[in-house]
């Protein structure tokens, strides 16, 4: 019997399975391993694929009342697969979005010609708690302020890929990603001998490619080095990982410095060597003492000073969570039409901000059908899942609105897609979302596939690891027939 024989119909779009229990194009070839694996075999794979897991010490932490958990990283083995050639579509509408946010970030901080010329209101944008005056007047190399995003995407009903919102400041996730496939090959060798998947592995030669594409002065082989906030940050697992795979230092703030002229140092066995770009994991408010909060023990004091007069580069740059906003996100297409002169490749989700007097009296009405989210959190927290929420929930939310309405935006309830998982009974769709990486320095990159991410809570749309979600291996495949 087929592996998939009882797989549930559902109202969803699965992504591998379609109505008449076949599975589709881009997961055919997956599925006849699978079905020669059979379900006993499948499951004694995915105990595997946790225990390499394990010995690997992929790990995440959640922060909690009591105290800081790390938690071994969630995982399923049934891989998502996507068609590459829809993927190339994909691909380019998300190089399209980042240039345009990046040119909108440079605009922002220099001339404002999208605020004067009343495209993006100029209150919504200066009354932003991630804009920066200190940012004003930069101009940094390539036009890279966001060199670094992580897009969150969503199928609908109907397959149909949305951008559901972006991430500028500081993305993670990515090296989970590269991890899942590491155990899916572990794993499943023998699948990827004989399925035509696109490889992910280049990503940290091309994420240090575009860091060393950043340097702002005159140097052949800069020195760069991972910013991270310390051990007990919930990302410090991938702070580390990246800086192992490009070969370069792991540094805290305790181990940079910045001189009379400018410059930024780092401490070492070998004495002091110089700065030339830094990929900052810390957010902006830690970063400098000296212009941001004063009590941060994280950042460097005078790194403003040092990027401001051209002597490192920053990635991302400060000043980015001004793009990252989730209410800025409705005018993302405006913006790519305005400084690209390009109608949108890929769509956004109809949103609906709080601060226009119509749209929130359409969403005190219809709460209960909506999700709605802070502007700047993130981590699936502070989200108010209509359909679901309790009438208090409801009632609380109404009032937050009313109290700080530019606080918040508001989505529809999206059907999202649904992937096969392993469950105890066998194959059962849960809800996935995907986050693919875009790169911009001197060129853009952008990575087969990316985190998918994956609600392991049956009709949960939740998919967030801190909020009890996993993730599973994503394959872009080249089909034979085309």
């Amino acid at each position: 019997m087929k592996i998939q024989a009882n797989y549930p119909y559902q109202s969803y779009y699965d992504e591998a399975i379609a109505d008449n229990d076949q599975p589709r194009a881009s997961a055919k070839d997956l599925f006849e391993h699978l079905n020669l694996m059979g379900m006993d075999d499948l499951k004694e794979r995915q105990k595997t694929a946790e225990k390499t897991i394990a010995q690997m010490g992929i790990s995440f932490t959640v922060y909690s009342d009591k105290g800081n958990i790390d938690r071994l990283w969630p995982f399923d083995l049934i891989p998502r697969t996507i068609d590459a050639t829809e993927w190339m579509k994909v691909s380019a509408g998300l190089k399209q979005r980042l240039k345009a946010l990046n040119l909108f970030i440079e605009d922002i901080y220099n001339e404002q010609n999208i605020l004067k010329d009343q495209v993006v209101p100029e209150e919504m944008i200066l009354s932003s708690k991630d804009y920066r005056k200190e940012s004003r007047g930069m101009k940094l190399k390539h036009q890279a302020w966001a060199c670094i995003c992580g897009s969150d995407l969503v199928r609908d009903q109907q397959g149909k890929f949305y951008v559901l919102e972006d991430n500028l400041r500081v993305p993670s996730g990515v090296s989970y990603m590269l991890e899942n496939r590491a155990v899916s090959k572990a794993t499943m060798p023998e699948a990827f001998q004989d399925i035509n998947i696109q490889p992910m592995h280049q990503y940290p030669y091309e994420l240090l490619k575009m860091l060393r594409s950043i340097c702002p002065t005159d140097c052949d082989d800069p020195e760069i080095v991972v910013l991270t906030p310390g051990i007990f940050n919930s990302a410090y697992y991938e702070h580390a990982y990246l800086a192992h795979e490009m070969g370069i230092e792991l540094v805290e703030g305790s181990d940079l410095f910045v001189d009379e002229n400018n410059c930024v140092y780092m401490r070492n066995v070998g004495g002091l060597q110089k700065v030339d770009v830094i990929y900052r994991r810390i957010d902006d408010a830690f970063l400098d003492p000296e212009v941001f909060r004063e009590d941060s023990a994280l950042g460097v004091a005078g790194l403003m000073r040092a990027w401001r007069a051209g002597n490192v580069g920053i990635a991302n740059a400060p000043g980015c969570g001004v793009a990252d906003d989730k209410v800025l996100y409705a005018y993302v297409p405006d913006i790519i039409r305005y400084y690209l002169s390009e109608e949108p490749l890929i769509n956004n989700v109809p949103t609906y901000m709080c601060s226009n007097p119509d749209d929130q009296e359409y969403v005190l009405k219809h709460l209960s059908e909506l999700v709605v989210k802070p502007a700047n959190e993130s981590g699936g927290y502070g989200l108010l899942i209509g359909p679901k929420a309790s009438k208090e929930a409801l009632e609380t939310f109404c009032q937050l609105i009313q109290d700080a309405p530019r606080n918040y935006v508001a989505q529809p309830t999206l059907n999202l897609s649904t992937v096969p998982t392993i469950c105890q009974d066998g194959l059962e769709p849960r809800h996935v979302d995907l986050r693919p990486f875009i790169l911009q320095g001197a060129e853009h990159y952008v990575t087969a596939g990316g985190l998918t991410r994956v609600a392991f809570v049956k009709g949960s749309l939740v998919v967030n690891s801190s909020q009890g979600g996993g993730s599973k291996d994503t394959w872009v495949i080249e089909l034979e027939d085309k």
